[in-house]
This record gives C-alpha cells, structure tokens and sequence, in this order.
C-alpha cells in the first residue's frame, strides 16, 4: 500500500536518503517484450526469439533494459501517492544502470529512496532512486535516479 504524500509540506516531511517502500511483484511476459520490441523497434534475439535465446548467455529471453526502466511510471504510485498537486511531470533520468537481466517470466518489484528536493519554478524537483530487482535475485535489473515534477 502506497503512503500518500499531501502537498509541499507532505514532500519537505519525507526522509530523504531512506527507503519510501516497495511495491507489488509484476510479471515480465512475453507479450510484453514483444510489443515493446515493436514500440521500440528493437528486435535483437535475445529478447524476442525464445528458441535461439535458449542457446544464449543469459539461457532464455531476457526483457530490454528500458523495458525494465519503462515500469517505473506503474511501479512507482504503489509506493508513493502524490496529492495537492496540480500535475506530475516526468523531468528525466540521472545514473541509470542495468546490473543485471530480467528474464523472461520472472516478477520484479521496486523500492524507492528520496535522494534530493529541490525548488523549481511553480513546484518542486524530486530525485528519486528506483531500483527494480528481480525477485530473490542478489543483484537489481536497473538503478535508475529519475526526476519528476509536482507542480503546484
């Protein structure tokens, strides 16, 4: 269950540099590599032949990166819910890494730490890291600063 966050006041109260939470458990399938391919045009076997991916480094098909990266937008309100504010805009990514593959099948979840807020014209800039693990995997799938707006 997200915490709700209500406001500026709601944002300058987080800890900033400890953990927001976690979310659910999302399964990578597919179908989902597939359309991303086609959305992305990036049809590399890896990721979209599951016959030939078998024989490969990884043992079967792996989700793209920015696929993993793409889960943020859904990963992200089941840890935090943002309220009182007039719109969200998505600024940008800082740092994003993809340590290891997400396979095929496998469910990943996200856990976010507030690193910085800051001032803009008409809101606030929050630097949030996200990191996307595979579940019970030693490593995460993506670290990934993003930066998002809360316009008042």
């Amino acid at each position: 269950m997200a915490i709700v966050v209500h406001g500026v006041e709601g944002v300058r109260a987080l800890p900033v540099g400890e953990p927001l939470g976690s979310s659910g458990l999302v399964e990578v399938t597919q179908e989902a590599v597939n359309r991303f391919a086609e959305a992305t045009g990036d049809h590399q076997w890896i990721h979209v032949d599951a016959e030939r991916a078998k024989s490969g480094p990884f043992g079967g098909p792996i989700a793209h990166g920015y696929l993993t990266l793409s889960l943020v937008p859904r990963l992200l309100p089941e840890i935090v819910e943002f309220t009182g504010f007039g719109l969200t805009v998505n600024y940008g990514c800082e740092k994003v890494r993809f340590p290891s593959p997400v396979p095929v099948g496998s469910k990943v979840r996200a856990t976010a730490m507030l690193e910085e807020v800051t001032e803009v014209r008409g809101g606030l800039q929050l630097a949030i890291t996200m990191t996307i693990a595979v579940a019970d995997a030693p490593k995460p799938a993506c670290v990934a600063t993003i930066l998002i707006r809360q316009m008042t």
